[in-house]
């Protein structure tokens, strides 16, 4: 994988140049793309020529290349949204978040596959760690693409698992932040009090400088030791749908950070914590039946039938049902808060297990709801496997403590790679 800090220093030392990382970006892509199929367009030629404006400049991201999932507007690229609907569409303008990978010197190189609007619909890119496998989605080729090492950088989004998750499966650093922090205007809405933009690099140093770049907020992790965190381990109402791998792999990632000096606690979660959890599914379909209203009600034959029914349900749910959830959700919140005061981040799984064999599912977000409905700051850290195929832990911090996140992240990292 190409890693961000890496490419920073030796452009900044002259070790290399914009040009050859858009070369060694555009080999990793011609090598093998044909097999995963991360992008749906790009424009090498056009990076090449934007390198052209950003050679000298001391932006953070200088030069390098970045993939945007489909989901963001771009004006220089079409904008498809993973769905038939858009065919060819081109918007006049970029969305807010592209624009900010583009004021941070970054060069976008093309549009990664997402799932239909985001949806749990499996799209067609593989898993570079396993073609036979699943990358997870909705952020399929953002994933797949930095796993593959044909980009440093991909923007992702969470509406339900859509960023954490494929990191876990593809192996590589994930980054949700706290809601809004990025903004989402230009993005194709699936639920908007969900929908949060993210990131991938190889590894949290890498992720968390690119979020720094683009949220232009001092997100950076990689000058100084991480400090030991407190760590309440959370293995919630759902932990019998981890697989025995990732509940082995969470008492690892664990046991490797008691033993690197943080202070670990097992951390149970409230009544309300389930409840939330289920009205977490209440809140994305009912305002993804009004996000999608144009495209449903003009459009619904070009919608996949899974997406198409899960829509035809979410039209039964009220406008009450809705609002209790809401205000369900808003309780939780406070509760989280108040338990969360004696540890600074929680552990639990990234994902059920590994990325499932075939391509009928991305996997399920099962251990994401709950985090994107709490609008907390979550990382997926990797280095743990199961065979070929990675095994990510999320890491997830209290709401607006994005950098603190960050470094519990990386300090979890290092202590699993450094296990003995």
């Amino acid at each position: 994988m190409l890693s961000v800090l890496d490419l920073v220093r030796r452009l900044q030392a002259g070790e290399t140049t914009p040009d050859a990382v858009v070369d060694m970006c555009a080999e990793a892509i011609a090598a093998r793309e044909a097999e995963i199929g991360a992008f749906v367009a790009l424009d090498i030629e056009a990076a090449r020529k934007a390198v052209e404006q950003t050679r000298l400049s001391s932006l953070p991201l200088r030069a390098l290349p970045v993939g945007i999932k489909d989901i963001y507007d771009t004006a220089d690229l079409p904008t498809q949204y993973g769905s038939p609907i858009y065919s060819g569409y081109r918007p006049r303008a970029d969305a807010a978040a592209v624009t900010l990978v583009r004021r941070a010197g970054g060069v976008v190189l093309g549009k990664t596959v997402t799932t239909e609007f985001a949806s749990l619909v499996p799209a067609g890119t593989r898993n570079p760690r396993n073609l036979a496998h699943t990358p997870g989605g909705s952020s399929s080729g953002s994933a797949a693409a930095v796993a593959a090492g044909m980009l440093p950088i991909a923007l992702g989004s969470q509406t339900a698992g859509s960023v954490i998750r494929p990191a876990s499966f593809c192996g590589v650093a994930g980054f949700k932040p706290s809601y809004r922090l990025i903004p989402t205007v230009g993005m194709k809405s699936y639920a908007w009090h969900l929908d949060t933009v993210g990131l991938f690099a190889a590894n949290v140093a890498d992720v968390a400088y690119a979020a720094a770049a683009i949220a232009e907020r001092p997100l950076r992790v990689d000058e100084k030791t991480p400090a030991a965190p407190r760590v309440g381990l959370v293995r919630t109402h759902l932990w019998s749908k981890a697989s025995p791998t990732m509940q082995a792999a969470i008492d690892t990632a664990a046991r490797a950070a008691e033993a690197n000096g943080a202070k670990v606690t097992e951390l149970p979660l409230p009544e309300i914590m389930q409840e939330a959890y289920r009205g977490q599914f209440i809140i994305q379909d009912f305002e993804a039946f009004r996000s999608f209203a144009f495209d449903y009600d003009n459009h619904r034959d070009q919608i996949g039938s899974l997406l198409r029914e899960q829509l035809d349900r979410a039209a039964a749910i009220s406008a009450e049902e809705y609002d209790a959830a809401r205000r369900v959700a808003s309780r939780a919140r406070q509760s989280l808060g108040d338990l969360m005061g004696d540890v600074d981040v929680i552990l639990t799984p990234s994902a059920s297990g590994a990325a499932p064999r075939g391509f009928g599912s991305t996997g399920d977000p099962v251990f994401n709801r709950l985090w994107t409905l709490m609008g907390t700051p979550c990382v997926n850290v990797p280095g743990l496997s199961e065979g070929d195929l990675p095994l990510g832990v999320q890491i997830v911090g209290n709401f607006g403590r994005d950098r603190e996140t960050l470094e519990a992240a990386l300090f979890v990292e290092r202590a699993i790679a450094h296990r003995s």
